[in-house]
């Protein structure tokens, strides 16, 4: 047998001899972040991904899609193929986002397929000690009292933590000044420094400084007071009237994704949220880890969007 012909049929049989794996590997599944890493969404997203991949048997990566508010991850995933290899994690942004952007080239709540909620985020209204106030009934009081004198902070326009103020100065028909950030934390140096006085912040964010005395906590968005600040009173208990300003998070496909692959979806996160180590470290980012249904996380997701889109023409609320 000549040279030639000996290496031609090695290269046949090294070929025939290859795992058939590398051949046939399953498409990975994208689970689409809008938002940088290190956020609260990120967090999500990684403590279900290793999970899914192995319920799923098939790779799971998380990619960052951060910019414009989150629309530029969640247009992604609107225009991804309907087949479940890519899934949106989001937060409510999302639906405040119909209402700031109304020329977006998608509609975030017609154009996704809900799969399931995965939990719940607590806010907590702080004051710095500038603001001079110990409950939110005294913050009230004095924004009345001198309309435009308090100030608060945001991480910028249309965030939950913007609109979470706006709807508390909708409900109480009170003003306070806002002061829009690049991000949560220049605004938390300035809410410490004193140059700002009250602003809403996730729990796990506040707590440290609440805890040392640098912040009073004000009031939190749970219906409940959180064992980690039990003497914390809810909002609710203003009795203003409806002031749920608690973030939720979940999970959504491309609209049209078949309902097989979002049932085989929402059954396999049902038992990851019930992990207890994904419980934990959802709680220690102030996270309550939930499950719902394809169409109880779509009858909230048409709620929310409602009542965004309310209070962001009442307070003629512009994005950045």
């Amino acid at each position: 047998m000549s040279m030639h012909r000996r290496t031609l049929l090695g290269s046949l049989i090294a070929l025939a001899g290859a795992p058939v794996w590398a051949q046939t590997a399953p498409q990975p599944l994208r689970l689409i972040v809008p938002f940088t890493p290190g956020t609260g969404i990120d967090l999500i997203a990684r403590q279900i991904g290793p999970h899914l991949a192995e319920r799923l048997g098939r790779p799971v990566v998380v990619e960052n899609r951060a910019g414009a508010s989150g629309n530029i991850g969640t247009e992604a995933v609107v225009r991804a193929p309907a087949d479940g290899s890519t899934l949106l994690v989001t937060v409510n942004t999302m639906v405040m986002n119909r209402a700031l952007y109304p020329k977006l080239a998608f509609d975030p709540v017609r154009d996704l397929d809900p799969v399931t909620l995965t939990s719940w985020g607590t806010l907590l209204l702080v004051a710095g000690k500038s603001a001079g106030v110990a409950t939110a009934q005294e913050l009230l009081a004095k924004a009345r009292a001198r309309p435009g004198a308090l100030n608060y902070g945001s991480p910028g326009a249309g965030t939950p933590h913007h609109l979470a103020m706006e709807l508390l100065k909708n409900r109480t028909g009170s003003f306070i000044t806002h002061i829009p950030y690049r991000g949560t934390g220049p605004a938390l140096t300035d809410l410490l420094g004193g140059q700002i006085d009250v602003m809403f912040l996730p729990i796990h964010v506040a707590l440290q400084h609440v805890r040392t005395g640098n912040l009073k906590a004000l009031g939190i968005s749970s219906e409940k007071p959180s064992p980690l600040l039990p003497g914390v009173p809810p909002l609710r208990d203003l009795k203003l009237g409806e002031l749920d300003v608690e973030m939720w998070y979940g999970v959504l496909a491309p609209k049209g994704t078949p309902a097989p692959v979002v049932e085989r979806l929402n059954r396999e996160l049902k038992d990851i949220l019930a992990r207890p180590d994904v419980k934990a470290a959802f709680e220690t980012q102030g996270m309550l880890p939930t499950h719902s249904t394809p169409g109880e996380f779509r009858a909230l997701v048409e709620k929310d969007a409602a009542r965004w889109a309310q209070v962001i023409q009442a307070q003629g609320i512009k994005p950045d």
